[in-house]
């Protein structure tokens, strides 16, 4: 095989490679009704004027499987952290005591255990999209080697090859759908 369709096919799987990582982390999103400190990942806190993510302006820990727990760094962040969590729609109700924030995470609710398994299934689904969007750049830049003087059955190889990484790499997804809606629906 040509050095030419090997740098098409790495390229490939390194691209796919990101892709899964990409779908494991927005997985990791997606609560399963125990409180995890990534839940906040995404929040932002106005911080004297700029948003500033949430851990950056304090410590966000998880002293038990229902609670967790929010210390900032200066005592005026709190009233904008609280704000923060709940302008993000949580579904969870932060309490400020003057010195921490915590937030009870509740159990969730058999339809709601359903809604965030619909919520993971499409994100496993983007994932695979950007996969097989991967592979269809991957085939169409092996196909212009041809005029690069690569034969058409080392063309056909490397296709091959990019079909398998895809496979692989789609199989992988349904593995993290997989994982994820076992820890949605275990209550």
């Amino acid at each position: 095989m040509s050095e030419l369709i090997k740098k098409q096919i790495n390229d490939a799987k390194a691209l796919m490679e990101k892709a899964i990582e990409h779908t494991d982390n927005e997985l990791t999103k997606i609560r399963a009704g125990k409180a995890s400190p990534s839940m906040l990942d995404d929040l932002t806190v106005d911080y004297y004027g700029s948003p500033t993510p949430l851990s950056q302006v304090g410590n966000v820990n998880t002293p038990d499987a229902r609670t967790i727990v929010v210390q900032p760094w200066e005592k005026s962040l709190l009233g904008p952290i609280e704000k923060a969590i709940k302008d993000a729609n949580l579904g969870v109700n932060p309490m400020n005591d003057g010195v921490i924030i915590r937030i009870n995470v509740p159990p969730l609710t058999e339809e709601r255990r359903r809604e965030l398994v619909k919520k993971a299934k499409g994100e496993v689904e983007s994932g695979k999209i950007a996969i097989r969007n991967i592979r269809k750049d991957a085939n169409e830049k092996i196909k212009k080697l041809k005029s690069e003087g690569v034969s058409e059955d080392e063309i056909k190889t490397g296709e091959g090859e990019v079909q398998k990484l895809t496979d692989s790499y789609i199989a992988k997804a349904d593995q993290l759908s997989e994982a994820k809606e076992k820890d949605i629906m275990t209550v």
